[in-house]
């Protein structure tokens, strides 16, 4: 079967219209779009996510473009699935997302007054409270990696006025919190050590960190994500230059691998 593909369209109402046309082109012919369901298309969703948060990272605009493009495929995809169980449709699926922004959004359509971002965010949780919300913190995905989920929860929790007044504070608290742990995990010392204990007190510092990146503006996972990219090329660099001298890391001692190691940090300055 060969269908004529729909054109190019100029408009993003256009556009949109020539994806819903195509995609409904491949759920009835495509032999593994016709396959595909909700569950199957999960994992790969989360995929296109990562790949997009790769592409943001690096800063390709080209890239990002494109993986916009292919999350924007899976709501479209999921949508068209759900819309043949009569479940629901897009057109339910665009509609309830603008009558959400626009309740949620009294200060732009309605007669709510703000005055910065943090008003904003403070009635945004309050709305959700008052359309069913048992909890500030309930719309916080349980599956979330640990490290987003402690800064969605400390931003939910400064919602509704629950935080700290100052950094000054915070820092007070990552020492306390450090300390602690040094309590518990103290590697001077030879003895032994409460695993179970050691473990929730780092935890506590990871999260008194977390928060304190919040104070100064630095996104956690973000900062995470660039020091492990930074170590992974100062690491292949080590591993090159080994190999360019015909030699091993695992027969290398630390020192030697310590002069690499420091050439890979002196060329990213």
């Amino acid at each position: 079967m060969s269908l004529t593909p729909p054109i190019a369209s100029a408009t993003p109402s256009g556009a949109f219209e020539r994806l819903l046309t195509i995609m409904n082109d491949l759920r009835i012919n495509c032999p593994w779009d016709k396959k595909q369901t909700l569950e199957s298309l999960r994992h790969l969703t989360i995929e296109e996510t990562y790949e997009l948060s790769d592409a943001i990272l690096g800063g390709d605009m080209q890239e990002i473009k494109k993986e916009l493009g292919d999350l924007m495929l899976h709501l479209v995809f999921y949508s068209r699935i759900a819309s043949e169980t009569d479940s629901f449709d897009i057109t339910g699926v665009l509609n309830g997302i603008c009558d959400k922004l626009i309740n949620r959004h009294p200060h732009i359509y309605s007669d709510v007054e703000v005055s910065n971002e943090e008003d904003v965010k403070r009635n945004w949780e309050q709305i959700k409270l008052k359309e069913g919300n048992k909890s500030v913190l309930g719309g916080v995905p349980a599956s979330l990696p640990a490290l987003v989920k402690a800064s969605r929860i400390q931003e939910k929790a400064r919602g509704v006025g629950f935080d700290w007044d100052n950094k000054t504070q915070v820092w007070a608290k990552v020492e306390e919190e450090l300390q602690e742990f040094k309590d518990e995990f103290n590697v001077a010392d030879g003895t032994a050590i409460d695993q179970e204990k050691a473990e929730a007190e780092f935890g506590d510092l990871l999260f008194s960190l977390i928060n304190y990146a919040r104070f100064i503006n630095i996104n956690p996972e973000d900062a995470l994500e660039k020091t492990n990219r930074k170590f992974i090329k100062r690491f292949q660099y080590l591993e090159s230059k080994a190999k360019e001298n015909g030699k091993q890391l695992q027969d290398m001692t630390l020192t030697e691998m310590d002069v690499f190691w420091n050439e890979a940090k002196n060329a990213s300055k």
